[in-house]
């Protein structure tokens, strides 16, 4: 694999404003960690965590004021009250669908436990669909959005929201008249 665009960078950081708190999981060759500064995140603001330590000491170098911590990303939770407030956002630069389904479920359920009320987490993939199946997604009372495709990324990328809240509330009836649907009740 090759590292992210700089086209996959923008797409993650849709939404993110100065003044957000972000949580940054797998932060490589800092390609998505500027572009969350270049939309305005303070680097107080800012929390990168990367399992690799050749990364991680890369990316110290490379973005001297951002809090770079050599972690596992499924010690976010471990990290994040070094925020001045809850994460508006997690974004994360891992391949989710190389985790086994208990990592994946131990990463989603610490993502959404540190993010504010309204925060979101963005995910990208290579592949065409979310990484997170709709169970899961219910299980966690989110729903997911495709932000957007970076076409000329190698491979091409897929970016995905994940946000609980009022849009998940939103989903929710919508759920529950499939569910009578499938049953034969209400209107087809």
């Amino acid at each position: 694999m090759f590292p992210s665009s700089p086209s996959v960078g923008k797409l993650l950081v849709t939404g993110v404003r100065p003044g957000a708190r972000v949580i940054e999981l797998g932060g490589g060759t800092g390609t998505v960690t500027q572009a969350i500064l270049d939309a305005g995140v303070r680097p107080e603001d800012l929390i990168v965590l990367e399992k690799d330590a050749g990364f991680a000491k890369f990316l110290t170098r490379r973005f001297e004021n951002v809090q770079i911590i050599n972690a596992d990303a499924l010690d976010l939770d471990r990290y994040a009250s070094r925020l001045s407030k809850p994460a508006d956002f997690v974004i994360s630069g891992l391949p989710l669908l190389l985790f086994s389904d208990d990592e994946r479920a131990q990463l989603l359920d610490r993502a959404f436990s540190v993010l504010a009320e309204n925060g979101r987490f963005h995910q990208f993939t290579y592949g065409a669909r979310c990484p997170v199946s709709p169970e899961r997604l219910r299980e966690l009372g989110a729903r997911a959005t495709l932000i957007g495709v970076a076409p000329f990324n190698v491979p091409p990328a897929f970016i995905y929201r994940l946000r609980k809240g009022a849009a998940a509330e939103r989903a929710r009836p919508s759920a529950l008249r499939s569910s009578l649907r499938k049953l034969g009740i209400g209107r087809r």
